[in-house]
């Protein structure tokens, strides 16, 4: 079983977006049993909240559901649970190498599997959904693909 975490800052908009475009690509290719999947936040502040109306909407797009999402924070332990720690930005690396102890070898940038050491920008803040849906999109199908290469056909 491969365990993935994917992480932003308040849990509502990118990486529920990745967390359940990932699900969606894994079910397609009848492997959801082969891998444990959820999101998590760095900060606090959203958490208890469910994902953000502009994810919901652009998920709904693609027919992927996020019911039963409530945004939740990483925890100590969630390094030695995961396989792999997949943040949407620099700040979030920075956040969590703070909450972990400075561990970097399980911790990605989601778009380092898409060839890009480019940040996932924040619809928060930039409000276009589009576009992180396109970056989460392409990073998730690049980790999907490294996965199958160097993990499940082993």
């Amino acid at each position: 079983m491969i365990k993935i975490l994917f992480i932003c800052h308040g849990n509502i908009c990118r990486s529920p977006m990745a967390e359940f475009i990932l699900k969606d690509m894994v079910k397609k290719q009848g492997l959801e049993n082969q891998f444990e999947i959820a999101s998590a936040a760095t900060s606090t502040e959203e958490i208890g909240n469910p994902v953000h109306p502009g994810t919901v909407n652009k998920l709904k797009e693609y027919g992927i559901s996020t019911e039963g999402k409530y945004a939740v924070q990483i925890r100590k332990q969630d390094y030695d649970r995961y396989d792999y720690l997949i943040c949407m930005d620099s700040y979030n690396i920075r956040n969590m190498e703070r909450i972990f102890g400075h561990k970097k070898d399980k911790i990605y940038k989601l778009l380092q599997f898409a060839g890009s050491e480019a940040d996932v920008d924040d619809p928060w803040y930039t409000h276009d959904f589009n576009k992180a849906y396109e970056d989460i999109e392409k990073g998730c199908q690049g980790l999907l693909d490294y996965l199958l290469k160097s993990k499940l056909n082993n």
